[in-house]
């Protein structure tokens, strides 16, 4: 049985060529007098214009983050994923959003429509006087809903791919990671290595300026318009679900890392973790997600202009890595001028899309051919999974998430964006370029002390066929076939590799 809703816009109206919906957004609450602002403020002293960065790695540590935010938040809290899944972390988040709330606190939260599979949570959270839920690109019905692919392919292939995290227009978590035990270290299952970073200062405001134009184009539509009608029994029942989350013994290990959160007090206390840079945001405009954006609109071409081409160095982190075949001879012809270029990305082992693997696979001989150093995340053992890591993306996961660049020791990149034609061309997508050696030099320092430690290096022999160096013993151990999989997954990718499905990638 579908849900009856208002109707769902397929495309830009030709009068409105912001894609904005007109709806009027209450001004935002000035924040500077609350506990985070005045915290921010003393932190800022001496800093002037630039902004303080604290890379979060852990994923504990950045669930933590995320949850003391919303605990210390007094006014605001703007919250843009794309992945926000029904389990004990995300359930333990939205608990803390519905905390915020009964403080008085705005809760605005935007989520793509096909990374949720709870509306009945958030219809009885949408309720609150003081949470408005939005659903970016929504689907025309709510059982079965990914049947509508069928007949609004074009418009629902493309996704709010963005994740933020704001509270009191002070400071900001962004990066890679989605909401859910996946990406917080909370599964047995496959668990994702990601790299997130803590923003402080003017950029800030910028993040809070992209959010509004999210928040008010014509893809984002009010929950209460999507969403089934539920009545108040329903309502509490939902609510009690979620805050019976926080008394199982799942919950045990985050509820005490939010106690302990040292990296989120870190800026009242220990300064020096954070480093001060220039950050600029770049975003692709929303309209990207009704195929009515191209150029300079989309974060592709602002990295064009914000980042110099590469002289010494680049090291790429990419989950999914799909160049194409312009993006393999840009990186090939980088090589070929003396450019230092490696790239870190998952293993057909530790991939959870085959297909995507498939479109980077049929690259490799070519990018190793021009010199290109290819690196391939194992997927670890459950024991392994739990050893201290190796650095930013070290081993305690079992497949990578991370999308992140360095740039010549001198530049980084932190944000949603993989390396891939989805992200360039389908999704919306968020990132930040860090002008900060530390960060740049710890990034490409991984590819000489960590990576190695867990990922497969792919070479060519002397008769140009691939092989997979293994270290995970000390003493390197040959491999001639993709590693950790049988013949029937390796046909696959061959044959996929062969489909023109790269576009969709």
């Amino acid at each position: 049985m579908t849900t009856r809703h208002e109707p769902v816009p397929d495309g830009p109206a030709p009068s409105d060529p912001t894609h904005r919906t007109g709806a009027a957004v209450a001004p935002l609450p000035a924040t500077t007098d609350t506990r985070l602002g005045r915290a921010v403020s003393a932190r800022r002293d001496g800093h002037a214009d630039r902004n303080g960065v604290l890379v979060i790695d852990d994923p504990r540590e950045s669930f933590a983050v995320r949850a003391v935010l919303a605990r210390t938040a007094e006014r605001t809290l703007d919250v843009q994923y794309y992945i926000w899944q029904d389990d004990t972390t995300g359930n333990l988040l939205l608990q803390a959003l519905r905390e915020a709330a009964e403080r008085g606190v705005r809760v605005r939260l935007l989520l793509d429509d096909n990374g949720i599979a709870m509306d009945a949570k958030l219809a009885a959270l949408q309720a609150h006087a003081n949470i408005e839920i939005r659903l970016f690109n929504p689907f025309p019905v709510r059982t079965l809903k990914r049947m509508a692919y069928l007949w609004d392919f074009r418009r629902l292939n493309r996704r709010m791919h963005n994740k933020s995290f704001t509270a009191d227009a002070q400071a900001s978590v962004v990066g890679g990671r989605n909401v859910g035990d996946e990406y917080f270290g909370a599964t047995t299952g496959t668990l994702f290595s990601d790299l997130d970073a803590l923003l402080l200062g003017p950029v800030v405001d910028e993040i809070g300026a992209d959010f509004e134009r999210y928040w008010t184009c014509s893809s984002a539509r009010p929950a209460a318009a999507v969403l089934p009608r539920i009545d108040a029994d329903e309502r509490a029942t939902r609510l009690d679900a979620i805050d019976a989350v926080s008394t199982t013994s799942e919950a045990d290990t985050y509820l005490d890392a939010i106690s302990k959160a040292s990296y989120v007090t870190a800026y009242q206390e220990r300064g020096q973790d954070f480093t001060w840079s220039d950050v600029r945001l770049v975003s692709d405009d929303p309209a990207k997600g009704l195929g009515a954006q191209t150029g300079h609109a989309l974060l592709i071409g602002q990295l064009d202009d914000v980042l110099d081409t590469p002289c010494e160095s680049l090291a790429l982190v990419s989950a999914y890595f799909v160049p194409g075949a312009k993006g393999a001879r840009t990186f090939a012809a980088l090589a070929e001028r003396g450019v230092e270029v490696a790239v870190l990305t998952n293993a057909l082992e530790s991939t959870d899309v085959i297909a995507v693997h498939a479109g980077y696979a049929k690259r490799r001989k070519g990018l190793l051919e021009a010199g290109v150093r290819l690196y391939e995340m194992q997927r670890l053992s459950e024991r392994s999974k739990h050893k201290t890591g190796t650095g930013p993306f070290g081993s305690e996961a079992s497949s990578l998430h991370a999308k992140t660049f360095a740039v010549d020791g001198q530049r980084a990149f932190i944000g949603s964006f993989n390396l891939d034609p989805r992200s360039m061309k389908l999704n919306t997508e968020l990132g930040f370029v860090i002008d900060s050696p530390t960060l740049a030099r710890r990034i490409e320092a991984a590819f000489d002390d960590g990576v190695p430690a867990s990922a497969y290096e792919v070479r060519l022999d002397e008769n140009g066929r691939l092989h997979w160096l293994d270290r995970r013993g000390g003493e390197p151990v040959r491999l001639d076939r993709e590693p950790g999989v049988g013949w029937l997954k390796r046909c696959i990718v061959t044959m996929l590799g062969a489909l023109p499905i790269e576009w969709l990638l």
